[in-house]
């Protein structure tokens, strides 16, 4: 089958998934992941393997460029200790928690598959980043508050770029090398603060040239090049391309949007990074799915599910130790803690980092290689899909049923308001007799009072609601300006001049809302 032809079924089938998950109010990346594990498993497409070289040329550098372009640089320099914190000691005592969790563990159990040091010391460090493809995704969808939101996605963002260079380093150590601790944190400093720097250096150019422009798609393809461009920078220089790409993000949804981009060509470098997005992460959730091999899984489950304990319990340990040594207002709820453990998803990162493994032999490989795609799934499905619950429980994130009171309360009201139009039209063509039309008239009425009473009450008591409500109605009638503003320039009411000025205008202040 042609390369061609398996990408436009993979969109296929992530266009199906997407509705299916609305419909089933699954996430979209669990439902894409379970999608790709069947369709895997029956081999009824072929599509490219999830390498190295394919996930960090396409998917990676758009994927962390979106994120980070749309986190609020003051919102993550408020946070900036919290997610250091979680972000490299803690990525290092993850690793050194599910090495001394573990090896006792396989042990204990009489595994035929123990691990001895150096194997869990290499698996540690390769499971040790939450995903910031999987966590981001994932957030995003479920309305937690905005700091919680700042610092899943701060720290997935960070301790990816982290825990690369150190799974760099503990593939060194295990191979022999001689590193004394002095020189593992020069390594990991130069690493990353290149990475940092080329990040800087490319961000801040393409902004500098985006002051200078005003064309939507040349500030579109700016911003590519800032993704990419410092992606492969920082590779080419062997520092830390997603330390680089992120840093360029931020700089370009911080600074170059904010100094250089029109109202008009902000809404559409937006809009233009949210389809790559979901572009994106369709198909890198399918092809994590396909490159699983549930026989595999199923012959390892033993160990799949002791390391899937460990690497969740070392998270556990950190986000406590951290949640206990923080103070002040850099001091994280404890209901959040267990929100930050749950969401430590792992993803295609961890799965390439497997694949690209050639000191061990073979046995010892391929059975890191198998636990590590189990402990990726499990997180996945399990936690991905248990998100929701847990944050309903702890009552975090928004107000669901509260909510959901809220839209059928504003459905009934507009279904009702329908009804007393139609009753009008009905009275004024005679279709039934009055008495029985008043009689109606008067059941709508009382409706309408009581679903009126209903939202006046909820809005009282959640501001969150109004806020929205108010936003909704002001984007909505913007909307309408532009259409109508567009129906007067194609009525020859307005010059093109004018048309022009009238929807800068109405981005403007949609840029605004949305802010």
């Amino acid at each position: 089958m042609h390369t061609e032809t398996v990408f436009i079924l993979l969109f296929v089938v992530a266009t199906t998934v997407a509705i299916a998950a609305r419909r089933l109010r699954i996430p979209y990346t669990v439902a894409l992941v379970i999608a790709g594990l069947v369709l895997g498993w029956l081999e009824v497409l072929s599509p490219p393997r999830l390498t190295k070289e394919l996930l960090f040329a396409l998917f990676l550098p758009g994927l962390l460029f979106e994120a980070a372009y749309h986190l609020q640089f003051r919102d993550f320099w408020r946070n900036r200790v919290p997610i250091a914190a979680l972000a490299v000691p803690g990525v290092m005592a993850a690793i050194a928690l599910t090495v001394l969790l573990l090896v006792p563990a396989t042990a204990a159990l009489d595994l035929q598959s123990a691990f001895g040091w150096r194997d869990a010391l290499v698996f540690g460090a390769l499971i040790a980043a939450t995903d910031p493809i999987a966590v981001v995704a994932l957030f995003k969808s479920l309305g937690v508050p905005r700091r919680l939101a700042v610092l899943i996605e701060g720290e997935s963002l960070l301790n990816d770029g982290t825990a690369v260079v150190f799974f760099t380093l503990a593939l060194a150590f295990v191979a022999g090398d001689v590193l004394t601790p002095a020189g593992m944190i020069l390594d990991f400093v130069a690493i990353v603060g290149a990475g940092a720097l080329v990040g800087g250096v490319v961000g801040l150019a393409v902004s500098h040239v985006i002051q200078r422009v005003d064309d939507p798609m040349i500030e579109i393809t700016l911003t590519t090049i800032a993704a990419y461009g410092s992606f492969v920078g920082a590779e080419q220089l062997h520092s830390s391309g997603v330390i680089a790409t992120v840093v360029a993000g931020m700089l370009c949804g911080n600074y170059a949007a904010r100094t250089g981009m029109s109202p008009s060509t902000r809404v559409a470098v937006e809009t233009f990074w949210e389809y790559v997005a979901f572009g994106l992460n369709s198909v890198v959730f399918l092809l994590i799915g396909f490159e699983v091999r549930i026989t595999a899984l199923f012959t390892s489950w033993l160990p799949i599910l002791v390391a899937y304990v460990a690497v969740m319990a070392s998270r556990a340990i950190v986000m406590l130790l951290v949640s206990v040594v923080l103070r002040g207002d850099r001091r994280i709820p404890v209901a959040w803690t267990a929100v930050l453990t749950w969401g430590g998803l792992r993803g295609g990162i961890s799965m390439v980092l497997a694949l690209s493994l050639s000191i061990f032999d073979a046995p010892h490989r391929e059975l890191i290689i198998t636990i590590t795609f189990g402990v990726v799934v499990l997180t996945i499905l399990v936690n991905g899909l248990t998100m929701a619950p847990l944050l309903r429980m702890l009552g975090i994130g928004s107000p669901q049923r509260e909510r959901v009171q809220y839209e059928v309360a504003r459905g009934e009201l507009q279904a009702a308001d329908a009804a007393l139009g139609e009753l009008a039209e009905m009275r004024r063509k005679r279709y039934a007799h009055p008495d029985v039309l008043e009689q109606l008239r008067a059941q709508y009425e009382a409706r309408v009072q009581a679903a009126e009473e209903s939202m006046r009450g909820m809005h009282l008591e959640r501001s969150e609601l109004r806020d929205e409500e108010a936003r909704r109605a002001s984007r909505h009638l913007m909307v309408v300006e532009k259409e109508y503003a567009l129906d007067a320039y194609h009525r020859g009411v307005i010059s093109q001049e004018a048309l022009e000025e009238v929807l800068r205008d109405v981005d403007a202040r949609l840029g605004e809302l949305g802010e």
